[in-house]
């Protein structure tokens, strides 16, 4: 939806918000104070009228390794086509199974979402390609189909994209209000940094890059993707732009912008409605336009520091396997260790290498350090740990926790790994405090708080506000699959103590902030969910 840009201090409104979403040892932060299901949204939308493309099934022909992937070593890539792009989506924002239990049934995707509730929309704008017309495109993951939103009406539409494609992500801010009140602004953007990593782990095992357009506005991009047209929208929840990731076998074209792809199009189709009626949380609606991306924000291309290659996993799996058996753990058995080399492969994996995905597809240098509480690492004391992703922020990381903190490099990690320990001793029951007092994590091999730069990196663009919370995601993203290639599990943890942790730390101010938690370790099945396949619903190949 457009902006009406008119706060005069759009920063003052996002700590506002920010301070107002947080949860506290007393008290949690807004919220519907139950469940409503019979107003649960749907978590796919419909684009009626659209015509619509069906897609083949085609991640299983993928046959490039995980390890390959992370480690950047693309394959010869794919022609960008109707089928290609069909793997793409399958792998990037496609279901990934489906879960039973009695009469309920629900979809799981390749993309992880807070409460599986899924705000996040994904487009596909592209010129005429095999199998493919030129236009802007809804990616339906139930049906596996392109529903297309806009058709050109020029022949030479889309030449501006020079052999590449762009995938957007949109945010249906209800959805995840509708479960988490005030605090949903923020998990919509934990998905969206979840859904990037998701394209580019997939871009790269078909051979692409996949890159952040940093440049693009809002309000150039909703006309693109047609989230202006409140006529398309009139009985439906609004999607609110988010972010636009190029993707091809070379760079994007470095004029490449949304203005010049916005003209001789034909819009179709209405969305869907979601839910019978909408609970307007007007703190979402005040944050929303405060960090609104403003047009023509100059473009950034971080270069990454030389490092040695990534730890290998040791993981033998298809890349396509591995993606599609990430799942969130519900509870974890407090006994599993993970071995030291395993736990720092995993850490190494969130340091940023020119071409390893998904880190190549982030114009931004780092600006999130994960705090680590480290339960069950073989060699390992159990303590607190910080991982510095940016070197040249640990002077201000050293003056901004106050307290007794050792800052000594681990002994026998590798020496590139920027891994610190402040403190040893237990740290089960201050990560289970702060976890909102839950036992996962405790009960974990290890559980992180993603501490981030904060009112710094703010001023003067309030819009950052999103990208922090989308770097977090990302982060999480990696920290799935790492996990998986690990043999244990992960969970994302949007419920957490914000102040407790700044506490433990002795951090003041809003320099610093923990935007988001995490955890791995051996799962607890629950064997009485039963587990589908996740397209046999629509016996196609």
């Amino acid at each position: 939806m457009k902006s009406d840009h008119t706060d005069p201090d759009p920063l003052a409104r996002i700590i506002a918000y920010h301070r107002a979403s947080k949860h506290h040892l007393d008290r949690y932060a807004p919220g519907p104070g139950g469940l409503d299901w019979a107003n649960q949204p749907d978590p796919f939308r419909r684009y009626a009228g659209a015509p619509c493309v069906e897609l083949p099934l085609q991640a299983d022909t993928v046959a490039t390794s995980f390890e390959s992937v992370r480690r950047g070593e693309r394959p010869i890539a794919y022609p960008l086509e109707r089928d290609s792009l069909a793997a793409l989506f399958e792998l990037a924002l496609g279901l990934s199974a489906w879960k039973q239990h009695g009469d309920a049934r629900w979809a799981l995707r390749c993309n992880p979402s807070s409460g599986n509730l899924h705000p996040t929309e994904g487009y596909l704008v592209c010129p005429a390609l095999p199998g493919l017309a030129a236009g802007v495109y809804h990616y339906l993951s139930h049906d596996h189909i392109l529903e297309q939103r806009a058709a050109p009406d020029s022949t030479t539409w889309g030449s501006e994209l020079c052999g590449g494609v762009v995938l957007a992500l949109t945010g249906i801010h209800w959805r995840e209000a509708w479960k988490y009140g005030l605090r949903a602004y923020r998990y919509c953007q934990h998905d969206s940094g979840h859904a990037i990593a998701a394209i580019a782990y997939a871009a790269a095992a078909l051979g692409w890059q996949a890159r952040l357009l940093s440049s693009w506005g809002d309000d150039e991009l909703a006309a693109l993707l047609g989230l202006d047209r409140t006529e398309d929208f009139a009985d439906a929840e609004p999607e609110n732009p988010e972010i636009a990731l190029w993707v091809g076998s070379e760079p994007p074209p470095v004029d490449l912008s949304p203005s010049t792809l916005v003209h001789d199009l034909s819009f179709t189709g209405h969305a869907n409605r979601l839910s019978p009626f909408q609970v307007h949380w007007p703190g979402i609606e005040d944050v929303n336009r405060a960090a609104h991306r403003p047009s023509a924000i100059p473009s950034t291309a971080f270069q990454a520091p030389s490092r040695p290659p990534l730890i290998e996993s040791g993981c033998p799996a298809n890349a396509v396997a591995l993606i599609r058996q990430r799942r969130s753990a519900v509870a974890f058995d407090g006994v599993t260790s993970l071995p030291a080399k395993c736990w720092f492969g995993m850490l190494d994996a969130l340091l940023p290498r020119a071409n390893v995905p998904p880190l190549d597809a982030w114009p931004w240098p780092p600006r999130v350090h994960p705090l680590l509480f480290a339960h069950r690492i073989d060699g390992v004391p159990p303590g607190l740990y910080l991982l510095v992703r940016d070197p040249e922020v640990l002077p201000e990381l050293r003056q901004a926790l106050r307290g007794e903190w050792g800052w000594r490099p681990v002994e026998h990690a590798p020496g590139h790994l920027p891994l610190y320990e402040l403190t040893a001793g237990d740290a089960r029951e201050a990560a289970q405090i702060i976890c909102c007092h839950q036992d996962i994590a405790a009960d974990a091999c290890f559980a992180a708080g993603f501490l981030t730069g904060f009112s710094g990196p703010l001023q003067g663009k309030p819009w950052v506000y999103r990208e922090l919370f989308w770097e977090t995601g990302l982060l999480g993203q990696i920290l799935y699959l790492e996990a998986e290639a690990a043999g244990i599990r992960a969970t994302g943890i949007g419920c957490f103590f914000d102040d407790a942790l700044h506490q433990l730390l002795k951090l003041d101010g809003m320099a610093w902030q923990s935007l988001y938690h995490f955890t791995a370790g051996g799962p607890i099945e629950d064997r009485r969910i039963q587990t589908l396949p996740p397209y046999a619903h629509l016996h196609r190949s």
